[in-house]
């Protein structure tokens, strides 16, 4: 997967071949969207919904910022409550409540990192329409967010917000196979909201009238898996001579590696297939320095924690958003509610 998509940011040539295909691609899409979406509340959905998602295949930031607006709505006073599909997970049935403590091979590394970073509740289903139904019968919520579910449309939802990476944006433009959009570009024009995920690129909102803000993913500091050690990110937080052993399985490595690139040591860049379940066999001495620090994502390392020596660290982050993104949402958010009561 990782050739076709540097082959996409690229713009191949010989990409063209599989136009046709995605001309094929696109009209399914249109079909499925026909066929499954649904556009009138259903009457136990009581509560605002918003979907986090994007239209592109990859990781945009979809997760960091569900955690994010999450926070923030907590915080204003707000009871949100989060669905995700659950991706990589085998839980005993669906819908399931995930539960911070809980295994990431039972309820996905996604689901597990937004239980864990904002304490809500966090249900997870395939149909995210269930979830939506279970998490409203089961706690007291007023917003319902769904973490990534843009192309899910037997979901109803209120609000859209789009991530795009706001370094690479939609590559060459063509839906998969021939590049890497779910969603033909004109669909940007029906979300409410675009946030771009690092530098503030306008390249692929040409023409487009939706409005869009920057997010900013900054480095806070590293964290010991085993002992809980809290180290800042900025200056030498490691022994001069240490070699940083950088392991992640996301879907951008790259951007992992770019920060991690900043500090003074050199740098071993080890990854994996996004979502890769990892297990204490990946990290034996032959394969990784054991007494040279390893840094993982916050993602990664909620599948390592169990097995983790005092030579494993991860690297959280703060999302930084426009305050009038959030004031912007808030309002949004209001009307809904507004609009829910008189119904």
């Amino acid at each position: 997967m990782r050739f076709i998509i540097e082959a996409w940011r690229k713009k191949s040539p010989w990409l063209i071949f599989f136009v046709p295909v995605s001309y094929i691609y696109r009209i399914l899409i249109l079909i499925n969207r026909k066929v499954s979406s649904v556009k009138k509340r259903p009457e136990r959905f009581k509560v605002p919904v918003i979907v986090i998602g994007n239209i592109t295949v990859g990781g945009a930031g979809k997760t960091p910022l569900t955690i994010s607006i999450a926070t923030e709505l907590a915080a204003l006073g707000y009871k949100p409550g989060i669905v995700s599909r659950g991706y990589g997970g085998h839980p005993p049935h669906y819908p399931f409540c995930v539960d911070s403590n809980k295994n990431s091979s039972v309820v996905g590394d996604e689901p597990l990192l937004i239980a864990q970073r904002t304490q809500l509740p966090v249900v997870i289903d395939p149909n995210r329409h269930a979830a939506v139904e279970f998490i409203l019968n089961e706690f007291d919520v007023d917003i319902i967010l769904s973490d990534d579910g843009m192309q899910h449309y037997n979901m109803y939802r209120d609000i859209e917000i789009c991530v795009l990476d706001g370094n690479e944006t939609i590559s060459n433009g063509h839906c998969f196979p021939a590049g890497p959009l779910r969603e033909p570009l004109k669909r940007l024009n029906e979300v409410d909201f675009i946030v771009l995920n690092g530098s503030k690129s306008t390249v692929a909102l040409k023409n487009l009238s939706v409005l869009s803000f920057e997010m900013k993913m900054i480095p806070k500091s590293f964290v010991n898996l085993s002992t809980n050690e809290v180290r800042p990110f900025g200056g030498a937080p490691f022994n001069i001579g240490n070699r940083i052993q950088a392991v992640t399985a996301i879907a951008n490595p790259n951007r992992f590696f770019e920060i991690i690139e900043c500090l003074p040591y050199p740098l071993n860049k080890i990854d994996y297939p996004d979502h890769y379940e990892f297990t204490a066999s990946d990290f034996d001495p032959e394969k990784i320095e054991m007494h040279q620090p390893v840094v993982m994502t916050e993602k990664d390392a909620v599948k390592c924690k169990s097995f983790a020596t005092n030579n494993f660290w991860m690297l959280t982050t703060n999302i930084e958003l426009d305050d009038s993104f959030v004031d912007l949402l808030v309002s949004k958010i209001d009307s809904c509610k507004q609009d829910i009561a008189r119904t």
